[in-house]
């Protein structure tokens, strides 16, 4: 049901404005061991350098994490899908801008490295995206762009 609703044009249109302040809030209130979204999905707070304006930029996202189960990740992969939006998320041309990041992730700070994911190496992590959240899929079929999807990697 979850997925159901998480995937229609109405979510789209009041999510963008209710999770990520959600998510901040619960965020701060736990010392950066929570998000609210993680009931969903994993989650961590991305902390990019604006494209445009060189400041820090802080974004609860959902991800998928990677690497072999009860281990730390090796990496992660956000999804640039905007909640089926049509444009690309902010925080993807922050990533696009300036690579190096930090995350949060379950109450620790974790230095990364962004890479768009391109070609067989992109189609590979869609698969696995699509597998972990179907939503993703319907988000697709409602824009025109390809939904651009990133591998963040500590560094």
């Amino acid at each position: 049901m979850v997925q159901r609703v998480s995937s229609t044009r109405t979510f789209a249109r009041i999510a963008p404005h209710c999770v990520p302040a959600l998510d901040r809030a619960v965020h701060r209130l736990t010392g950066g061991r929570t998000l609210l979204s993680t009931r969903l999905l994993p989650g961590l707070v991305l902390t990019s350098t604006g494209a445009r304006t060189g400041l820090p930029r802080r974004t609860p996202l959902a991800c998928m994490p990677e690497g072999p189960r009860g281990a730390p990740p090796a990496a992660w992969v956000l999804v640039g899908s905007n909640f089926g939006r049509p444009g690309h998320p902010a925080w993807s041309a922050n990533l696009l801008a300036h690579p190096e990041a930090e995350i949060s992730w379950r109450g620790g700070d974790v230095p990364v490295r962004a890479r768009l994911l391109r070609g067989a190496e992109r189609e590979a992590a869609w698969a696995g995206v699509v597998a972990f959240w179907p939503p993703y899929a319907r988000y697709q079929a409602r824009v025109e762009r390809e939904i651009r999807l990133f591998r963040l990697e500590r560094r």
